[in-house]
């Protein structure tokens, strides 16, 4: 397997389990309780907390990090941690505005704490871009961002 391609999934699973680690113990002291991720996706499918678990550890430490090295670390500025902190920021953005509110916590965590909460939950997903970003270091080609192609 490709050294960038390892580097990238290696950071994704610290980002994971830092991120994760912040909404079950640093959560509590800012919002009041914890914010359990893997609960909270485990709600919506079902009430099945392991397979909330199972989806929050394969977004986190596979698809995230292969859709921010494949897709958009090429079009995002500044060095390799700005990059992971500028997907983290999206990454909260859609959690934010489109899942917390399938999950019933509601538009920018509006039920369960709301600007407390959200400004947690920006934390963390900075928490998980910033250490994306600083572990997967440079993921792109050389060339490929003076070019519109990618390399295999």
């Amino acid at each position: 397997m490709n050294t960038k391609l390892i580097k990238t999934l290696a950071g994704g699973f610290a980002g994971t389990l830092v991120m994760t680690l912040m909404m079950r113990f640093a959560a509590p002291m800012l919002v009041g309780q914890p914010m359990d991720i893997a609960a909270m996706l485990g709600n919506m499918m079902g009430g099945i907390y392991a397979l909330g678990m199972a989806v929050h550890i394969m977004l986190g430490v596979v698809a995230f990090p292969l859709l921010y090295a494949l897709l958009l670390y090429r079009f995002l500025p500044g060095a390799p941690v700005m990059k992971g902190l500028l997907f983290g920021t999206a990454l909260w953005l859609l959690a934010a505005t489109m899942v917390m509110p399938m999950a019933g916590a509601g538009f920018f965590m509006a039920n369960i704490g709301g600007f407390k909460a959200a400004m947690a939950a920006l934390m963390g997903h900075w928490v998980y871009g910033g250490l994306l970003g600083a572990v997967a270091g440079k993921v792109g080609c050389d060339h490929c961002t003076e070019h519109s192609h990618v390399h295999g």
